[in-house]
């Protein structure tokens, strides 16, 4: 199914806008505006709001999987796919990886604590992001000789979601550095 061009415009301009201010405090008047169209367009291709989140978590997910992947996999080392995943944050926490937003921290942690509550729809596909993102780290671990990949995933990823938190709570810019020296232990210590 092909997606129409205003369709496509709003999910990019509330994505901007969701991920500057949050989901709460963005409201569909200041996207139509900004977006240039009227109420009735996004009501068009988003009955509510809520879908509308929905549509620029699923573009956010997309985005953020390929680029994390692509930067990773760029190496052809197994060991060194997962370190680059900290560089590629690295990146991000500087406003190097997505021009056309500054680092907001992620979107996924800020929908999960915008809405709190797991039977949300929004939520549900933050969690989702996650799980997807954990089964793709994991298939890199697994080409390496490391034992027990499930536990390392698990701790890669904790590193991972601790230096956004950290970078974004604290402005700390080093935080992905920090975390792939910890990393690097955890990989040399099997």
């Amino acid at each position: 199914m092909r997606r129409s061009k205003k369709r496509e415009h709003l999910v990019n301009v509330a994505l901007g806008l969701f991920y500057a201010q949050g989901f709460h405090a963005t409201g569909v008047e200041q996207i139509v505006s900004e977006a240039g169209v009227a109420r009735m367009t996004l009501y068009k291709h988003f009955p509510s709001k809520d879908d509308l989140i929905i549509a620029v978590l699923e573009r956010r997910d997309e985005q953020f999987r390929s680029w994390l992947l692509n930067f990773m996999t760029a190496q052809k080392e197994p060991r060194q796919q997962i370190l680059a995943m900290f560089d590629a944050l690295g990146h991000w926490f500087n406003d190097e990886a997505f021009p056309e937003h500054r680092f907001c921290g992620c979107l996924f942690i800020n929908a999960a604590a915008e809405f709190s509550d797991f039977k949300e729809l929004a939520h549900q596909v933050a969690a989702r992001h996650k799980a997807v993102l954990t089964k793709e780290i994991l298939k890199i671990v697994e080409k390496t000789d490391l034992s027990h990949p499930e536990d390392l995933v698990a701790e890669l990823m904790l590193l991972k979601e601790g230096a956004i938190v950290t970078a974004q709570v604290s402005g700390d810019k080093q935080a992905a550095a920090r975390a792939k020296k910890i990393a690097i232990k955890l990989l040399a210590q099997d």
